[in-house]
């Protein structure tokens, strides 16, 4: 095998090459650098790439699996990892001018678990500003989406969406509080997964909404994805959020075989009568739940009338427990802040406890309603956007009241499993065509808490029936 394109492995091939001293962690690691040094100029998807720190750990990764030992499926696999993770000794900036010099003096708790599988980390990925912005306010330059250079990667974890989707990397960590792992993958073509609110620990992340945050995998493929979250996943006694449960094989769930698994079409964002989602989006989604009956699924249609406010319900949570974060700063500082940051900040400081308390009981009606769902369908199956990725805006502005509905309603389609706590992964489902280019659709599905594993499985067996996840985007 050409070295070269060792890049173009899955990460869980990757590592069972280097399990079977085939290829090298050096080797990998080695393409992996010359890639980024290729493409990342072109894309601006990572803030940090620690070369020197890379090599090393690929070197003690070689030198460990010579001597027999093999820690995990991604042993000497290079990861990109968002740069709201702390890692200790390396740049942590959030995307923002607040913390362009902060150096965390020790790891969270998810690049602690990467680590001792024996990942290699060759990045730290931009991200909008403080995980609250849109595509183009980092404070370190937007993120381009290797699709179309012109469009975005999506919002918050657009540096993994595009690093992944670019193979800059095998497989990396995100963070979704509203969608911001689903949104990324869903408009790079990616495999993204929100896991159960509490499933993996948030010690050492910077904190967006603390009632919503999540960490989570972005991968090529579901088996990729699956094997990132059976390392991350598990209690940790540093966040008393997380849920002191065993950690299940997740790659052993991957069976291919769904039938008689039953999938609920949420008409409100599936049925074209209803739904605000383009055209294209809809048929995608139609085409794949087809090709999940065809699998042996039981696919029907199901209604959950509250869906379409889990955009409005999200936004003000998130907002006003983001605000709570950062008092001094909008105080002290609000021109280091994005524009419309900015205001989003001075917004949500104006939002009365009375909205807040509203929003947290919307969230516990659609919970409700989407769980007693879940109890007659194994899990809910809907668009992961309304629509591909955009062309990409660079002046600041507020917009009219229809642009805004229309982005409130377009993170209802996100929203509402941020709201239900259980685990929601998007995949691509197909593409589209818009001036010329191919751009990837998203389909996402959610499930009861805590049981990825079934969520797993069934965009396991959908990946493994089409070909969508083998295109490449155009970006040389």
């Amino acid at each position: 095998m050409d070295i070269n394109e060792v890049v173009f492995l899955s990460a869980t091939e990757l590592g069972r090459y280097i399990g079977r001293k085939e290829i090298s962690p050096v080797e990998a690691t080695e393409a992996y650098l010359r890639r980024i040094e290729k493409v990342e100029p072109q894309l601006n998807a990572f803030i940090t790439v620690p070369a020197d720190h890379a090599m090393e750990s690929a070197r003690q990764a070689e030198a460990e699996i010579a001597a027999g030992t093999h820690r995990s499926p991604l042993h000497g696999v290079p990861v990109a990892v968002k740069d709201q993770i702390h890692t200790a000794g390396i740049l942590t900036t959030s995307g923002s001018k607040f913390s362009a010099d902060f150096v965390p003096p020790e790891d969270a708790t998810a690049v602690h678990r990467l680590k001792q599988a024996g990942a290699v980390m060759v990045g730290k990925t931009n991200m909008a500003e403080l995980a609250f912005g849109g595509p183009t306010s980092s404070a370190f330059g937007a993120t381009r989406n290797p699709w179309d250079l012109t469009r975005d990667a999506g919002s918050s974890s657009n540096g993994s969406g595009a690093a992944t989707a670019a193979f800059m990397c095998a497989t990396s960590l995100g963070e979704d509080t509203g969608g911001s792992i689903r949104n990324p993958s869903a408009k790079c073509g990616l495999v993204g997964l929100r896991p159960s609110w509490g499933r993996v620990s948030r010690f050492g992340v910077e904190r967006v909404a603390w009632s919503l945050d999540t960490v989570g995998p972005m991968s090529r493929t579901v088996e990729d994805c699956s094997a990132t979250l059976g390392i991350i996943a598990g209690h940790d006694s540093r966040d008393p959020y997380s849920w002191n449960a065993p950690v299940p094989n997740y790659q052993a769930q991957l069976t291919g075989d769904i039938a008689g698994v039953k999938i609920g079409l949420v008409e409100e964002f599936c049925d074209p009568a209803q739904s605000t989602a383009a055209p294209p989006v809809l048929e995608a989604v139609a085409a794949a739940a087809d090709t999940l009956a065809d699998l042996g699924a039981d696919v029907s249609k199901i209604s959950l009338p509250l869906a379409h406010l889990a955009g409005v319900a999200s936004h003000v949570i998130i907002a006003v427990e983001h605000a709570g974060l950062n008092p001094e700063r909008i105080r002290r500082r609000p021109d280091d802040f994005a524009h419309l940051n900015r205001v989003q900040m001075l917004t949500a400081e104006l939002i009365p406890a009375s909205v807040y308390h509203k929003a947290q009981k919307l969230r516990a009606m659609i919970r409700k309603q989407a769980l007693e769902l879940l109890n007659a369908v194994d899990v809910l199956l809907l668009p992961t956007t309304s629509a591909p990725a955009q062309v990409m805006e660079f002046d600041p502005h507020l917009g009219s009241m229809e642009e805004a509905e229309a982005a409130l309603t377009d993170s209802s389609y996100r929203g509402l499993f941020s709201m239900v706590g259980g685990p929601a992964l998007s995949i691509c489902c197909g593409f589209t065509a818009e001036d010329g280019v191919g751009l990837p659709l998203g389909m996402q599905i959610g499930g009861k808490p805590f049981d990825e594993g079934t969520v797993l499985r069934i965009a396991h067996a959908y990946q493994q029936a089409t070909s969508w996840h083998t295109r490449r985007p155009p970006i040389r």
